[in-house]
């Protein structure tokens, strides 16, 4: 007889989803999801715009879910899709009254896919990265395959930034992830951390302090152990705060504690 997944762990303290694409999760509604979030201890969940396509659906699930907010940008698999056009969309949707936007994003640089090109995708993100400035608004960057850009325009853009931003899902190595603090940036950890092969990753970890680090799923993708294979939610990420936990030798209510209030001072909920 197959030997049963241990149950999501019940933890103590309440968590923050900072990264996932509820738009995309196929495997129950939105609302069956979400209250699975919630008796689990996820108490507010930040869903992520990545194209032109989904700017408006995003902000509809925040607007129909109390504890959903969201962000407006376009991923570097979109770039190719960037104009002036999808440039006003994103500043006026930020811009809205009462909205629940907490950054620009997912934006960034992806030279491992190159989906869009290399060209465009510096173009979108260096004005994306004016626009937070402009909103005074944090940022959520995707960075993959591409340190040594990545790391020109937070040099560049960086210092304007009132409000900063994470490293969202972070596989990069030392380079970037000294480069991000030294800018007062967080780091998002996610699922990776439980994979076997993971161990650079898992070094990141190691050395980022608590005080610097997010929690996320990216979710539908990067399910953490033991799901593997199945769909990823935001009902998982007891999972990566405990990984965490054990990475760095802490107690998990710490871990909790500490980036909760990470969360809370990036995205001013």
């Amino acid at each position: 007889m197959a030997k049963s997944k241990r149950e999501i762990p019940l933890l103590h303290r309440p968590i923050i989803e900072t990264h996932c694409h509820l738009d995309y999760l196929k495997e129950g509604s939105t609302a069956d999801i979400l209250a699975r979030c919630q008796s689990l201890g996820i108490e507010k969940v930040i869903t992520i715009s990545v194209s032109p396509d989904n700017l408006q659906t995003v902000l509809d699930i925040a607007e129909e879910f109390e504890q959903v907010f969201t962000t407006q940008g376009i991923h570097p698999h979109q770039a190719d899709l960037w104009t002036e056009d999808v440039a006003n969309t994103v500043l006026k949707n930020a811009a809205l009254p009462n909205t629940k936007v907490l950054a620009i994003g997912e934006i960034g640089l992806d030279f491992y896919y190159t989906k869009s090109k290399k060209e465009k995708q510096i173009e979108a993100f260096n004005r994306q990265m004016d626009i937070a400035t402009t909103l005074n608004l944090p940022v959520v960057i995707h960075s993959r395959e591409a340190e040594t850009e990545t790391i020109a325009v937070l040099d560049e853009k960086a210092p304007a930034l009132k409000r900063k931003g994470v490293i969202h899902s972070f596989t990069s190595g030392p380079v970037l992830a000294q480069a991000a603090l030294k800018h007062d940036f967080y780091l998002g950890f996610n699922g990776i951390i439980t994979f076997k092969n993971a161990e650079e990753v898992r070094e990141i970890v190691k050395i980022c302090p608590l005080e610097r680090i997010l929690l996320e799923t990216d979710s539908p993708f990067l399910t953490p152990f033991p799901y593997r294979g199945q769909e990823n939610a935001p009902y998982f990420l007891p999972f990566v705060a405990e990984k965490v936990a054990e990475i760095k030798g802490l107690d998990v209510e710490e871990v909790l504690e500490v980036t909760y209030q990470n969360a809370l001072d990036l995205f001013k909920f």
